[in-house]
């Protein structure tokens, strides 16, 4: 057994859990992926650890015991607000409010459908209880606390068998004696049960925000924190003594202790591992200004990356429910690998949200699905080898495939089974290039002033057709695009996000109060990075959330200063800021209008140690080498075509590949359309150049 420490970023998806491992102090890595279990991940980790230790030559108990660091990519949180089947949740507010969950101030999810049912309640109504207090705007208290009514509602809850509470009562961010004085009764009369303050969870102006999210970590965290303790403690008991760290979905990494009172900030703890390893991938082959388009099993998920900066969400929702805690701005839809295709009552065809998952899965999977994904139109198209499914470890049945089309889709619709997969190749690649535009067009971003990097076990099979339908020039495959989001956990650093509500205008605006509250923030953001064990320097980043006055959206903005304390010159700099960002998203700005702040934001941000990546030296050679064969593949515009196939695994760095063409990596398929050519570079990077 070697004295080698290991540190191993794992993403448990839908479908498969993608693994990326190191030796530390080592440059390359190990990667592969198996099949998701679900309900017994920790089995997947486990079998993963075994083909680690199979690849590096020592048993299976030998490197779980050397491994230094787990970084944990989850999907419990997201699937929790999908499948809603959380903690059984009650909610104290203030008496006379405990409906703002519902009312949503007005928010219409469609503008034409009045019949629009409501989102299933998370808390129902009679587990909503009111209580006697009352804190004024100024934060002063109006009206005491009545304690012998929260004891009562406490017992209620304890006999109900309530599991988690949710705490949110008015201008509680300005004052929050009553919220803590709650928690402490709650853990008097009921110990056993999780409670979570909005004071915490979101120290925010706005009611039906900070309600809707506070429930939402309610609702997820009971769920998240016997996940991730249940999974500890099967590892532990297989030899694991190192650290289990967990995603953030503000694209930083904290520890489990953290993550399981945070639910929901981890409800993009897998898509942010992708973004955050796009954007190291992205800047060591030269490019700062992405789309990230990341195709799993179940869902496409998309960010903007500007400037080598992700975009932070602003107005996320996770199954029509408000989500207002700082996160990266990735954007999700229902397609993926495993996304159906049917047929609605009207007879046209339709592709997802449903999707086949992990099991059965594909028809091709021979699992015992019988409906039609698009794996299986990708592969009746041509784009994919049967053979050569991850690395030929797995072999698919075309004809199971053919089979679901022509039963679900083809007779149905009167067609052919190619034109069944054609159909569902199109409507698929057109919702995910809709994603692509939701995030730059929609933003007041040019798609065209961006690279598209696509990943995903199927990102890059429609990544050409997408990149031509919004004019981007330049795509980019990662080797390791499949287990790209594995990957950003060995890559990211410790960060924590904080928010706390500062309404000021622009001329009136108490800069020691404002310092006073980022040195607070800053302390508070410190002690959580301290206890989760990093020990390196700290960088600081600070924004502010300012409007026009009368407006109800937000414009985040940097606030630039060389020193902790903001001085009034770094204050007008991020005003004039303001109206040009102002611009930029909605097409004017009103300089000689007064603004308001709304909110102060402060990241914190430690780095880890963290993967070293390796170069590769450019080969004179040509292509030719690695050309295996030839196969008849679907072009849009152009109809089936005989393509050369090559082996990935035999290209070198300057090699240089002419479309139409697709080239087979052991965990994932790029397709290289007609009039595009792709060039590997010296990072392991595939540049697909775009002609038209």
């Amino acid at each position: 057994m070697s004295n080698s420490s290991y540190m191993l970023g794992i993403d448990v998806g839908g479908t498969f859990t993608d693994f990326v491992a190191t030796r530390l102090g080592a440059q390359g890595f190990f990667k592969g992926k198996v099949p998701t279990r679900p309900q017994d991940e920790a089995t997947s980790i486990l079998e993963s650890v075994g083909i680690i230790a199979e690849h590096f030559g020592e048993g299976a108990s030998d490197v779980l015991r050397q491994l230094n660091t787990i970084v944990l990519g989850t999907t419990v949180v997201t699937n929790t607000m999908l499948e809603y089947n959380g903690a059984k949740t009650g909610l104290i507010c203030t008496k006379g409010f405990r409906d703002q969950i519902e009312l949503r101030r007005g928010y219409r999810e469609s503008l034409f459908n009045l019949a629009l049912a409501p989102p299933p309640a998370l808390v129902p109504r009679r587990w909503r209880r009111g209580v006697t207090e009352r804190v004024e705007s100024t934060g002063a208290i109006l009206t005491p606390l009545d304690e012998s009514e929260v004891r009562a509602v406490v017992r209620e809850f304890k006999n109900d068998g309530i599991e988690s509470i949710a705490v949110c009562l008015l201008f509680s961010f300005l004052n929050n004696a009553h919220e803590k004085r709650i928690r402490e009764i709650v853990r008097e009369e009921y110990p056993d049960c999780f409670v979570c303050l909005s004071c915490e969870v979101l120290p925010q102006i706005r009611e039906f925000e900070r309600v809707s999210t506070t429930v939402v970590n309610a609702y997820t965290s009971p769920k998240l924190r016997n996940y991730l303790y249940r999974l500890k403690t099967r590892l532990v008991a297989e030899g694991f003594s190192g650290k289990l760290h967990v995603m953030q979905s503000n694209g930083g990494v904290m520890d489990l202790e953290f993550s399981a009172d945070h639910g929901v900030e981890a409800v993009l703890s897998g898509p942010s591992g992708g973004v955050v390893a796009a954007l190291r991938l992205g800047e060591q082959s030269g490019y700062r200004n992405l789309i990230t388009g990341d195709m799993g099993g179940t869902s496409y998920d998309v960010c903007l990356i500007h400037d080598g900066k992700p975009e932070v969400g602003v107005d996320q929702w996770i199954s029509r429910y408000r989500i207002a805690v700082p996160l990266l701005d990735i954007h999700t839809i229902g397609a993926g690998g495993g996304s159906i295709g049917w047929v609605d009552s009207g007879g046209a065809l339709r592709v997802g949200p449903q999707s086949a998952g992990a099991n059965p899965g594909p028809a091709c999977y021979g699992r015992g699905g019988e409906r039609p994904t698009v794996t299986d139109a990708t592969l009746v198209l041509g784009y994919m080898d049967p053979a050569r499914f991850l690395g030929g470890k797995m072999h698919l049945d075309r004809k199971a495939s053919e089979a679901a089309l022509d039963k679900h889709l083809a007779k149905p619709l009167g067609i052919s089974v190619e034109d069944a997969a054609i159909g569902m190749a199109r409507i698929a690649t057109n919702a995910m290039s809709n994603a692509l535009r939701y995030v730059s067009v929609s933003r007041g971003r040019d798609p065209r002033d961006y690279a598209l990097m696509a990943f995903g076990g199927a990102g890059a099979i429609s990544a050409g057709i997408q990149a031509r339908e919004l004019g981007i020039k330049t795509i980019l495959v990662p080797r390791t695009a499949s287990v790209l989001s594995a990957l950003g956990g060995l890559l990211s650093d410790f960060k924590v996000s904080k928010i706390q509500s500062f309404v000021a205008t622009s001329s009136s605006v108490d800069l020691e109060k404002l310092n006073g509250h980022f040195n607070a923030m800053y302390a508070e953001a410190e002690r959580l990075l301290r206890s989760a064990g990093s020990t390196g320097e700290f960088t600081l980043n600070r924004y502010m959330d300012i409007h026009y006055i009368g407006q109800v959206q937000e414009v985040i903005v940097p606030l630039r200063s060389r020193t902790r304390r903001i001085t009034q010159v770094n204050l007008s700099r991020a005003l004039r800021d303001f109206h040009d960002q102002h611009e930029l998203l909605y097409a004017f700005k009103r300089p000689d209008q007064p603004v308001e702040i709304v909110s102060l934001r402060l990241e914190l941000v430690v780095p880890r140690e963290r993967l070293e990546m390796p170069t590769y030296p450019f080969s004179g050679e040509s292509s030719a080498h690695a050309m295996v064969g030839r196969r008849s593949i679907y072009l849009d515009r152009i109809g089936f075509v005989e393509a050369p196939i090559y082996e990935g695994s035999m290209l070198q760095p300057g090699n240089l590949i002419t479309g139409p063409a697709v080239i087979h990596e052991p965990d994932t398929t790029i397709v290289v359309y007609d009039k595009q050519e792709a060039m590997l570079d010296q990072y392991g990077m595939y540049v697909i150049e775009v002609v038209d």
